[in-house]
C-alpha cells in the first residue's frame, strides 16, 4: 500500500492533471463516508478536539479541552480527540469522558457529523460539511510573520499546490467557520484577510481573547521545569538553547512529505558552546524527515516528536529560529531571540513575503554561521529593552494567563 502511495504521488507531483484526478478520487470517497452519517442527529454536549491534523495534544485545542475537563461548568459533556496514531495517548483515554479516534478512520467521519462543536488549529477536511446547528471554532496555530493563505502573492506556490490551490483550500474551510481566535488586533486584521473572510461575510466571526495555548507560559511554576528538563534527560547544570526553524514550501520528497535540511554547523557549535550550553532541536509539524544527532550525543537533542512545545520554551534559556512564529510566543517570557535567516532573500522574495517589518523583531538577525555564534556569545549579555517591550505590547499583550477561560466562557455558554 505504501508503495501505491509513493507511486501515486510521485506522478501527482509531476502532473497537474493526474492531481486534480486524484484529489477528486480521494474527496469523493470521504465525502460519500461523511455523507452516510450526515442525517443523524447532533449530540449538543460532544466536543471535537485535533491539533495539527491529528499529530499532537497540543496547542490551544490542549488548553480549551483542559480547562472544561477541569471545570464543573462541563461535567456533563464529553470529549473526543483525533491522532494519526491513536495508540500514543495513553494519559487522555485514562479519562472516562474523553475518546480517542483514528484520525480519517470512518469514526471520524461519524463524530463530525453528530457533535455539536468542533475545535482544531489547523484545516478541517474538505469532504466534512458543516451543519447550521454545529459550532466550528477554528483556533490557528499562531502569530504569523509569514503571510498565509490568500495574502500569499507570490506564484510558485508549493511543491504540492499551486497558488490557486492554496487559496481554494482556505476558502473552503473559513466559510464553515462558526468563530475564528485571534490572540491581537494584529491577528485579527491579518486573519481577515489571509482567511478571505469578507468575501464569504464572515467578517465578524473572529474572537479577539488571547491564546489558549499561551495560559502555561504565564502559569508555569519551576518545579515544571525541572520534571520536563529530567523528562528529556537534559544535564541539569547546562543552559538550553531551543532551535526551532519552520518548513520550506519547495521541499518536499515523494513518499515522505516535506522535508527539511539543518543549515547549523553542530560541530563547530559544540567546540565553542558544549562546556555551557545543550541544543533542542524542534522540526516543524510539516517536516517528515528523521534527523539523525547521534553523533552529537549529550549537546543536541531532537525534540521534533515531543507533543509539547511549550514545555520546551519554559525550559529553554534562548531561542533561535528563522521565519516560524514560535518567537512570537516565546517572547512573553522575556528571553534572548535569535534569528539564523541563512536564505532570507530566497525566503521572502521567491517563497513566501513577511506581514511585518523585519525592524520589529524582538532579537538579533544573522544570515552566516559566523554571526549566528556571535550572537549566540552576546546573549548572554541580554536586558530587556524597549524594542522587546514595544513587540510584546503589540502582539502578546492578550496573553495574560486566563485565555482559555475567555474563550471557553464566550463560545460555549454563548449558544
Amino acid at each position: 500500500m505504501h508503495k501505491i502511495r509513493v507511486f501515486l504521488v510521485n506522478i501527482a507531483k509531476k502532473s497537474d492533471f493526474f492531481r486534480k484526478l486524484l484529489r477528486i478520487g480521494m474527496f469523493s470517497v470521504r465525502r460519500g463516508i461523511y455523507l452516510f452519517f450526515y442525517p443523524r442527529k447532533v449530540n449538543q454536549k460532544r466536543v471535537l478536539f485535533e491539533a495539527f491534523m491529528g499529530r499532537k495534544y497540543a496547542d490551544s485545542p490542549k488548553a480549551i479541552y483542559e480547562y472544561m475537563l477541569n471545570c464543573d461548568d462541563y461535567s456533563d459533556y464529553e470529549f473526543v480527540w483525533f491522532f494519526l496514531d491513536p495508540s500514543s495517548e495513553e494519559i487522555i483515554s485514562r479519562n472516562p469522558r474523553t475518546k480517542i479516534v483514528k484520525h480519517g478512520s470512518v469514526e471520524y467521519y461519524k463524530m463530525y457529523a453528530t457533535s455539536k462543536y468542533w475545535v482544531t488549529n489547523s484545516r478541517v477536511t474538505d469532504a466534512i460539511l458543516k451543519k447550521k446547528d454545529q459550532v466550528y471554532l477554528q483556533c490557528w496555530h499562531g502569530t504569523p510573520l509569514k503571510k498565509l493563505g490568500f495574502d500569499i502573492k507570490v506564484e510558485s506556490g508549493n511543491a504540492m499546490n499551486s497558488i490557486k490551490d492554496i487559496h481554494y483550500k482556505y476558502q473552503v474551510d473559513s466559510k464553515k467557520y462558526t468563530w475564528l481566535l485571534s490572540p491581537s488586533k494584529f491577528c485579527t486584521e491579518k486573519f481577515t484577510s489571509a482567511f478571505n473572510l469578507k468575501a464569504v461575510g464572515k467578517d465578524d466571526i473572529i474572537i479577539e481573547k488571547g491564546y489558549p495555548r499561551n495560559d502555561y507560559l504565564i502559569n508555569y511554576q519551576q518545579e515544571d521545569v525541572d520534571k520536563i528538563k529530567k523528562s528529556l534527560n537534559l544535564p541539569m547544570d547546562k543552559k538550553v538553547i531551543l532551535y526551532a526553524p519552520t518548513w520550506r514550501d519547495n521541499q518536499h520528497k515523494s513518499g515522505l512529505g516535506y522535508t527539511y535540511k539543518t543549515e547549523v554547523d553542530f560541530d563547530r557549535l559544540r567546540k565553542e558552546l558544549s562546556d555551557e550550553y545543550v541544543i533542542l532541536f524542534r522540526a516543524h509539524y510539516f517536516v517528515a524527515n528523521q534527523f539523525d544527532f547521534s553523533k552529537y550525543a549529550g549537546f543536541v537533542f531532537d525534540a521534533s516528536s515531543y507533543n509539547e512545545i511549550n514545555d520546551l520554551y519554559i525550559i529553554s534559556d534562548l531561542l533561535i529560529t528563522d521565519y516560524s512564529s514560535v518567537f512570537f510566543d516565546f517572547s512573553i517570557l522575556k528571553r534572548p531571540i535569535i534569528f539564523y535567516m541563512y536564505d532570507l532573500d530566497e525566503y521572502q522574495h521567491v517563497l513566501r513575503d513577511f506581514y511585518i517589518s523585519l525592524d520589529e523583531l524582538p532579537g538579533r538577525i544573522v544570515e552566516n554561521e559566523d554571526d549566528l555564534l556571535d550572537a549566540i556569545k552576546d546573549a548572554q549579555s541580554f536586558t530587556y529593552d524597549e524594542k522587546y517591550k514595544k513587540f510584546n505590547d503589540t502582539y502578546t499583550y492578550l496573553d495574560d494567563g486566563q485565555a482559555a477561560k475567555r474563550v471557553v466562557e464566550f463560545v460555549f455558554k454563548k449558544e
